[in-house]
């Protein structure tokens, strides 16, 4: 992810801990991913997990949980303990597919009971999260997506915003962008949750209530081998 390099000050009581999803398996970038994680890809001299890690510290986060699975041991030689970045950064470690839902749900007691921000680790987005920080979420409200205009490789979109708020059933659709700000009940209550669920149903089971944010800016989801390398090009010129 990126951002400017001008320091951004925000109250600490405000800062939330934050979790990356990095545990996919990164199939449909194969063979790239056969020996590397896909959060460790290279993009424009560096790893694409690691500009969400600095952005992250950038605004004020101190704690980040990274969820491990696929070659999950070589994103923790990378990352280590964060001290580079001024990070405490922990590790949850799946030993099966747990898809996304599943992965913060085993790694809700390295959270806390405060509102986190969570932020898929191959994702790229220039979007300021500080401004987040300034709005909490209300009372009640189990969390805030970022939704993004629909990309080729998803047209049909996936929710609709209503006065704010996620809707199944409001047009236009838009796409979930992959970074969301979630309060800790909204897995802990979930009455479907197993080991291994998507946030998809999640949000669907609690849409309404979910606060639902349009961002029009940089946005890329670096799912194939190809959006690698045009993100790469666009970033490099």
């Amino acid at each position: 992810m990126n951002d400017s390099d001008k320091p951004q000050t925000t109250d600490v009581s405000a800062v939330p801990t934050a979790m990356v999803l990095a545990a996919g398996f990164g199939k449909r970038m194969r063979p790239l991913t056969d020996h590397t994680p896909k959060p460790l890809l290279p993009l424009a001299g560096k790893p694409l997990i690691e500009y969400a890690v600095e952005r992250l510290a950038r605004i004020g986060v101190r704690r980040v949980v990274i969820n491990l699975g696929h070659l999950g041991d070589k994103i923790r030689d990378y990352l280590g303990d964060g001290e580079r970045w001024g990070l405490d950064i922990r590790y949850s470690v799946e030993d099966a597919p747990l898809e996304t839902a599943g992965g913060i749900l085993q790694a809700l007691p390295l959270l806390g009971e405060r509102p986190f921000l969570v932020v898929n680790g191959d994702v790229w987005c220039d979007f300021d999260l500080a401004q987040w920080l300034a709005r909490p979420l209300p009372a009640g409200c189990p969390g805030r997506l970022l939704m993004v205009p629909n990309p080729p490789h998803n047209p049909e979109g996936d929710f609709g915003i209503d006065g704010g708020l996620l809707s199944g059933t409001s047009k236009p659709r838009y796409t979930f962008a992959g970074i969301s700000w979630l309060a800790p009940e909204i897995l802990r209550d979930y009455p479907k949750a197993r080991p291994c669920f998507g946030l998809g149903e999640v949000f669907t089971y609690n849409e309404d209530r979910l606060q639902a944010e349009l961002y029009q800016g940089d946005w890329c989801d670096v799912g194939t081998p190809e959006r690698l390398e045009r993100l790469e090009h666009r970033l490099t010129e």
